[in-house]
C-alpha cells in the first residue's frame, strides 16, 4: 500500500523571462509583459508530495516536520523575496520559468529525501497557472 502526503508552503520573488540571445523585441514578443527589464514578481504557491509505503512502526509515509524543514530551508529561505534571475546563482543562467523553477526545486529535495520514496513538486506562479514535476 502507497500513499501519498504533500506539504504545502509558498514563496514571494521577482523574475524576468529573457533569453538575453534574442532582441528585445523578440524577447517582447515571445515572453509579453514577462520581459519587463525593471522584473515582475509572484507569490508563487508549493505543494511538495511524496509517495510512499506507511513505515510499520511510525505509520508515516515520511515526517511531515522533515518535510517541512527541508522545504523551509533549501526552497524558503533560498527563494523568498529573492529577484531569482539575480539573487539565486542556478538562474543567473537559467531562465526562470515556472517551469525551470519546478525543477530546480525537485533538484534541491530529492537528495535530501530517501530513494525509495516518490517526489513530486507542483508550483502555482498564479492561481490559474501552475507546472508540476516528478522527475521525468
Amino acid at each position: 500500500m502507497r500513499v501519498t502526503v504533500s506539504r504545502k508552503a509558498h514563496f514571494n520573488a521577482a523574475h524576468r523571462l529573457y533569453n538575453n540571445e534574442w532582441s528585445d523585441a523578440r524577447n517582447a514578443a515571445v515572453f509579453g509583459k514577462c520581459a519587463n527589464p525593471n522584473y515582475h514578481g509572484h507569490n508563487y504557491e508549493l505543494i511538495v508530495s511524496v509517495n510512499g509505503p506507511i513505515h510499520p512502526e511510525t505509520g508515516f509515509v515520511m515526517d511531515m516536520k522533515v518535510l517541512k524543514d527541508l522545504i523551509k530551508d533549501e526552497i524558503e529561505e533560498q527563494f523568498d523575496h529573492k529577484n531569482l534571475n539575480e539573487e539565486v546563482e542556478v538562474f543567473k543562467n537559467l531562465n526562470p520559468t515556472a517551469e525551470n523553477i519546478s525543477v530546480v526545486i525537485w533538484n534541491k529535495l530529492r537528495p535530501k529525501i530517501d530513494k525509495e520514496l516518490e517526489l513530486e513538486v507542483i508550483l502555482y506562479e498564479t492561481p490559474r497557472n501552475y507546472v508540476s514535476y516528478k522527475g521525468e
